[in-house]
């Protein structure tokens, strides 16, 4: 894999990352569609990722996200999908970036996996733990739909400009992580120090 190959694999896989942090299924869902039907150049046939794009797969990763989706529009059941959605984000993360930087060194392929890919969903899907959890104070749960809905729209979004313009999603990626961190250090900043 040439350098601007590799640039651009890992642009769509931090891309497909930074969706999983909003939902757990639906990118690697999709990357496996997109896989199987050839739309992402992406080889894993003897690889220990080629059941990836199986029927099985595909028809097992569909049905979790749907029911993700369907989840988590339910106001007490949301809170409760957090706290399994959290390291699964992770897992999610790390996945897709070495599935699209399969072919890669595989120093390289697992340390952007592990450190771009897992931190990029778990720093989102944080954010997405902690907006829920004000949604829920401020409005006992009540807007937790409608905070589900726009986390479906951020999805969906960096899933297909992931898939079809990996070097826009490095951007969005960066400035969500960008903002995400300003706010953190805003936040702690703002504590009074005992």
């Amino acid at each position: 894999m040439d350098p601007f190959q590799a640039l651009i694999a890992a642009s769509t896989g931090l891309g497909l990352a930074a969706a999983s942090g909003f939902r757990v299924f639906l990118p690697p869902f999709l990357m496996a569609v997109w896989v199987r039907f050839g739309f992402l150049d992406v080889n894993i046939d003897g690889t220990e990722f080629e059941a990836f794009s199986s029927d099985v797969s595909i028809l097992l990763l569909g049905v979790a996200s749907l029911s993700e989706i369907l989840a988590y529009k339910i106001p007490w059941m949301d809170n409760m999908l957090d706290s399994l959605a959290t390291p699964m984000a992770g897992l999610a993360g790390v996945s897709v970036v070495a599935i699209s930087l399969e072919g890669a060194d595989p120093s390289v392929q697992w340390a952007l996996a592990i450190i771009a890919g897992g931190g990029t969903s778990l720093s989102i899907q944080s954010a997405t733990v902690a907006g829920r959890g004000l949604s829920s104070m401020f409005t006992l749960g009540l807007a937790n739909p409608f905070f589900s809905i726009i986390e479906d729209v951020a999805s969906v979004s960096l899933i297909f400009i992931a898939l079809l313009a990996p070097l826009l999603a490095l951007l969005a990626s960066s400035i969500l992580i960008f903002v995400i961190l300003r706010r953190k250090i805003q936040e702690s900043d703002s504590r009074p120090r005992q």
